[in-house]
């Protein structure tokens, strides 16, 4: 007696391979964050920067910049350094610096991987210096001056 169910060879599946495109690295106006203002060439214009120093400086404003703290940016930008500052010794407050600073520069595809951080205290200012290698370009050695 023939079969209720037919009875056919299926074809194999072809997977297709879904590529993230490679990350960008625009150009940005420079800013001067110890000035906290643009960097202005000789002719009164705004200056430059290549794609990769405008990374690092995407690195450090969004360090610098309190997670949840400006309507304008995202819930993903920026770094929760109250909690961090809000803990009870200063091996704590580092740990919880390290794994802050991480996450919110992990949080930009161009950014692979956050390491080598050192701490440098003077009374409530902690300055925190850490390298933030890219997905493309060479590693930077940054500093940030955390205020308590």
């Amino acid at each position: 007696m023939p079969s209720l169910y037919p009875a056919f060879e299926t074809p194999p599946l072809v997977e297709q391979q879904q590529t993230e495109p490679a990350p960008r690295y625009g150009k940005s106006w420079f800013f001067d964050f110890e000035k906290g203002d643009f960097v202005v060439d000789g002719a009164g214009r705004v200056a430059q920067t290549d794609g990769h120093t405008a990374w690092a400086h995407w690195c450090v404003k969004a360090v610098l910049t309190e997670r949840f703290g400006y309507l304008v940016y995202g819930p993903g930008y920026g770094c929760e350094l109250e909690q961090a500052r809000g803990q009870p010794s200063r091996q704590a407050v580092e740990a919880e610096l390290e794994r802050v600073i991480t996450e919110a520069l992990l949080a930009d595809p161009r950014t692979e991987m956050v390491r080598d951080f050192s701490f440098a205290w003077q009374g409530d200012e902690v300055i925190v210096a850490f390298t933030v290698v890219p997905v493309i370009g060479t590693p930077e050695r940054l500093e940030v001056k955390i205020s308590g």
